[in-house]
C-alpha cells in the first residue's frame, strides 16, 4: 500500500454543505404562494421602525424561523442588531448558516410558551419586537401572555410589531369572498409548480444537511397546525392591557394585517 493509498483510506469524507441562500428563497417563495404581498408588509414594518426608533435599532426578531425580517433589517439598516429566537431546528439551521460570522446576529433557541423564554435573551430591553406569520399558532390565552413578555423586553418609546392572520368574524361574507378567491389564486400557482408548506418540509427531510433538524421539529411540533386567529382590534386591546400606549394596524391586505404597538 502507498502512501497515498493511505491517505485516501484515512482521510475522511468532507462534510455536506448546504446552499443556505438557496433555502433561504425556497422557504420565501413557499411563504409567498400563501402570502403574495409578503414583501408589502416587510417594507411597512421597516418604515414604522425606521420612523418611530431610527435606522441602528436593536431588534428582537420573535419566532424567527430562517431570519427572514432580521435579512430584510440588516440589508436595509447596516447598522442594526438583531436577536433571532426560535424552537424549530429546522428553521433555526437555515438561520444559522445564513447569519455565521455576522456580529450583530445573535440567535436564541426557546419555547415561546415557557414563561422564562427571555432568560435567554442577550439583552434585557429592545428597540423593537417584530414578528410575521408566527403566531397564529397561539391560542388566545398563551398569545395574551406573550404579549405580556413582550411588553417587558420592549424600552420605553419602543414599538412592537405583528404581521400575521388576524380574522374579523363579523365581516363573513367579505371573508368567505376573499378565501375563494386567494384559494383560487394559489391553485394557479400551485399548478405553476409553486411549492406548498408540506412539499417544502419533504424536500428539508431529504437534504443531508436538514434531515436531522427536520426529524427534531416534527417531534417538538408534529404536523401544522393553527391556533386561534382572532381580530386587529382583539391584539389592539390585549397590547394595551399589557403595557403599550398605544397599538393600531399600520398595513392590511384582505387576508393580513401588520399591527403596531408603542410602548
Amino acid at each position: 500500500m502507498t502512501d497515498a493509498d493511505i491517505t485516501t483510506a484515512t482521510t475522511p469524507a468532507p462534510a455536506p454543505a448546504a446552499d443556505w441562500q438557496a433555502w433561504q428563497e425556497s422557504w420565501d417563495r413557499q411563504q409567498e404562494w400563501y402570502m403574495p404581498d409578503r414583501e408589502e408588509r416587510f417594507r411597512i414594518m421597516l418604515d414604522m421602525v425606521e420612523a418611530l426608533v431610527g435606522p441602528a435599532p436593536r431588534v428582537l426578531d420573535l419566532a424567527c424561523g430562517t431570519g427572514t425580517i432580521t435579512a430584510r433589517l440588516l440589508a436595509r439598516f447596516p447598522q442594526a442588531t438583531s436577536t433571532g429566537v426560535d424552537l424549530d431546528p429546522a428553521l433555526l439551521a437555515i438561520a444559522e448558516g445564513t447569519f455565521a460570522g455576522d456580529e450583530r446576529v445573535c440567535l436564541v433557541t426557546a419555547d415561546l410558551k415557557d414563561p422564562d423564554w427571555t432568560a435567554g435573551l442577550p439583552y434585557d430591553s429592545y428597540d423593537a419586537v417584530l414578528t410575521a406569520t408566527a403566531l397564529h399558532w397561539l391560542h388566545a390565552e398563551p398569545l395574551a401572555a406573550l404579549y405580556g413578555r413582550v411588553a417587558e423586553v420592549v424600552r420605553d418609546g419602543g414599538v412592537f410589531m405583528n404581521a400575521d392572520h388576524m380574522i374579523d368574524e363579523t365581516t363573513p361574507r367579505i371573508n368567505a369572498a376573499e378565501r375563494a378567491q386567494r384559494h383560487a389564486k394559489m391553485d394557479a400557482a400551485k399548478a405553476g409548480g409553486a411549492l406548498d408548506w408540506s412539499e417544502w418540509w419533504q424536500l428539508a427531510a431529504k437534504d443531508p444537511v436538514l434531515a436531522g433538524p427536520t426529524a427534531r421539529r416534527f417531534e417538538i411540533y408534529g404536523e401544522h397546525a393553527d391556533g386561534d386567529m382572532p381580530s386587529a382590534q382583539w391584539h389592539a386591546r390585549v397590547l394595551r392591557e399589557k403595557g403599550f400606549g398605544e397599538a393600531r394596524p399600520v398595513w392590511c391586505s384582505p387576508s393580513d394585517t401588520l399591527l403596531l404597538a408603542v410602548k
